[in-house]
């Protein structure tokens, strides 16, 4: 099976990339021969890819700076959708989406189920949200995956952030009034593996296409988890720091931000199988690797 993904160095296209599985094929396409901005650019390049399934991990995931930036932002995350669910309607390839908690405002209080009322707070949610209503009007045969707080060994994520601050700072202030569950780019990678192999089984199965939910399991707050990432890297030998709790409003971000995003994932896990692991499970095997790929040689 031929898994072609959208985005070259994306934290969930990289983990794709490292999938040793023996009957799926990843083959990623980005720049410059797709980009998302350049619409014309994306049918010509699936094509040549020759793809069983896509999946569409490209995005423009700058959550702050979508804020004075919005017409990148939906140039690639609502506009740059629509032209790879038309290519995969082309090209007749199911589509697997990936989507954000963050087209939800927060203020349920529980975790988030996909009949829930999406309400985004900044540009960020909204352009994705914006794209997967596109993507669901354009390519009948979608999967859309929302996820949750990802970090993994590879791009910018609030993992990576903090194991550099600890090298340069004694204490780092992190919001401990926002709950989500941190999840890992490999885990997704693996689970995203395991629906494509249930799509080319059985694309006839109408429960798959639509929205699903794939968190991990558990919730903390972004101290909290600051606070695990200090003591895992601590137990390896790497640099910690203390952690200065700070509200929402006290950090200030340009953009605002769901203080709980909570996602229920019961129903990815009832129609595909598929269920991640906790969110500390994969956290230690992270940091190790991102400590050691910082390492001096």
């Amino acid at each position: 099976m031929r898994l072609v993904v959208t985005g070259l160095t994306g934290q969930v296209s990289r983990a794709l990339q490292e999938l040793r599985a023996a009957d799926i094929e990843i083959i990623p396409v980005g720049r410059p021969a797709l980009d998302l901005a350049k619409p014309e650019s994306v049918l010509p390049a699936l094509r040549a890819a020759a793809p069983d399934i896509i999946v569409n991990a490209a995005a423009y995931t700058q959550v702050d700076a979508a804020e004075r930036d919005t017409i990148a932002a939906h140039a690639a995350n609502h506009e740059g959708a629509v032209a790879v669910a038309a290519a995969a309607a082309a090209l007749n390839a199911p589509l697997i989406h990936l989507s954000t908690d963050y087209v939800f405002d927060g203020t349920k209080g529980a975790p988030y189920a996909e009949t829930d009322a999406p309400n985004p707070l900044g540009v960020y949610g909204a352009s994705k949200l914006a794209g997967e209503r596109a993507v669901a009007e354009t390519q009948p045969h979608h999967v859309i995956l929302r996820l949750s707080w990802v970090y993994g060994p590879h791009g910018h994520n609030f993992v990576r952030t903090m194991l550099r601050l600890a090298g340069e700072r004694d204490s780092v202030r992190v919001v401990g009034d926002q709950h989500g569950a941190p999840t890992c780019s490999t885990d997704i990678a693996t689970a995203i593996a395991a629906i494509a192999r249930r799509l080319a089984a059985a694309p006839e199965d109408a429960r798959f296409w639509g929205v699903h939910h794939l968190g991990a399991g558990g919730a903390t707050t972004w101290a909290d988890f600051a606070e695990a990432i200090f003591a895992e890297a601590g137990a390896r030998g790497g640099a910690s720091a203390r952690v200065e709790r700070i509200s929402t409003a006290e950090f200030n971000a340009a953009a605002k931000r769901p203080a709980c995003s909570l996602l229920d994932s019961e129903k990815a896990a009832r129609i595909f199988g598929v269920r991640l692991p906790e969110w500390r499970a994969s956290l230690g095997a992270c940091v190790e690797r991102l400590l050691t790929d910082t390492a001096p040689r």
